[in-house]
């Protein structure tokens, strides 16, 4: 079993900003299901960019603490490494949402239910096995997490194979053609996002079991 207390001290605050930083991700998920359920909504794609923001300041603040902070290198680097893996979920989630209300115009009635079905999902084990830390994360348990969020990349993966499939069947615009392409690109990436802050958790917790 792993013990973070020896790795981060016995200073909470890393677990704190870790928890808060995975917290933003699955808040980003969430406010993107709306903004597609009422993309005229402006407030949904403000929301998104707070989510960015704080999650920006949170890992710069880890940052700044790491600096401060005893740790060896090495621990310090898988710190930075969560951290960095942590905020490009909803950096990418902003991402998307972008380029979707620039799009939105001419996606006649595509949905995005399934994508972000799975990328809520995604987002509460990422912050599930975020949050194992702080307690001493279990090897086992943290494979059996790092193991479903596997599967939703690969159910993912699937999808988009799916939907690309539908998309060259010759009855989509060229407009729409290039612009489902990327957005399904970019939500497939977002899952990818998630996966790699997962196998960061089960590198921690490997190496200190």
């Amino acid at each position: 079993m792993i013990s973070l207390q020896k790795l981060l001290g016995k200073d909470d605050k890393f677990f704190n900003l870790l928890e808060a930083s995975a917290e933003e991700g699955r808040a980003s998920a969430h406010a993107l299901r709306r903004l597609l359920e009422k993309p005229i909504n402006p407030s949904s794609l403000e929301e998104l960019s707070q989510s960015r923001r704080k999650d920006k300041a949170i890992r710069q603040e880890i940052t700044e603490q790491i600096l401060k902070t005893f740790v060896t290198t090495l621990e310090r680097e898988d710190i930075e490494q969560l951290s960095n893996a942590l905020y490009k979920v909803p950096k990418t989630i902003e991402k998307f949402a972008e380029r979707f209300l620039i799009c939105a115009p001419h996606l006649g009635k595509t949905d995005f239910k399934r994508q972000v079905a799975l990328l809520e999902k995604a987002t509460d084990e990422m912050l599930s096995m975020v949050k194992q830390l702080r307690q001493g994360a279990h090897l086992e348990k943290i494979k059996e997490e790092n193991v479903k969020l596997q599967k939703l990349e690969g159910e993912a993966d699937k999808l988009i194979l799916d939907l690309l499939r539908d998309l060259y069947s010759g009855k989509h615009t060229d407009i729409e053609v290039i612009a489902l392409k990327e957005l399904y690109e970019i939500l497939e990436k977002v899952i990818d996002r998630c996966r790699d802050a997962g196998n960061v958790v089960t590198h921690i917790v490997l190496k200190h079991s």
